[in-house]
């Protein structure tokens, strides 16, 4: 998936243009996920971006939910069981497991990727490290 979004961002340098279609290729070329996107930092606040998947939270305050937690923390999040991270915020109830990764630019985090699953335990840990080497190919490309 990072050289379809490599390519797809050689027709096109908007940021906003990269982030739909790298939501949409993760949504597509993931199996048993029902939501892909990404949520941008805007004047102290994660607020929604492209996305693939249902209606979603608009505004996500720096250190709530699992988006906030990895802004805040500028970390990843594998969440196996969302029902049991201390503040989740249900966007949709189908949701069971979550992985977040922190967009940075020059050093500071700028956006956050977010999949979620309907499965528990859907995120490994291979996942995470393809996760990660996927952002850095959208850090690279979209210079927030």
């Amino acid at each position: 998936m990072s050289k379809q979004i490599r390519e797809l961002a050689e027709i096109s340098n908007n940021p906003i243009t990269i982030m739909a279609n790298a939501a949409a290729l993760l949504y597509e070329g993931m199996s048993d996920i029902n939501w892909a996107g990404f949520y941008i930092v805007k004047e102290g606040s994660l607020i929604l971006g492209p996305f693939q998947g249902k209606v979603a939270c608009v505004r996500i305050e720096k250190g709530k939910g699992v988006c906030g937690t990895s802004w805040a923390e500028d970390a990843t999040k594998l969440v196996p069981n969302v029902h049991e991270f201390p503040g989740h915020i249900a966007c949709d109830s189908a949701s069971n497991s979550e992985i977040v990764i922190p967009i940075h630019n020059q050093g500071e985090v700028v956006a956050v990727l977010d999949i979620d699953s309907p499965l528990y335990n859907r995120f490994t840990d291979e996942d995470k490290i393809g996760l990660e080497n996927f952002a850095k190919v959208i850090e690279n490309i979209i210079g927030l």
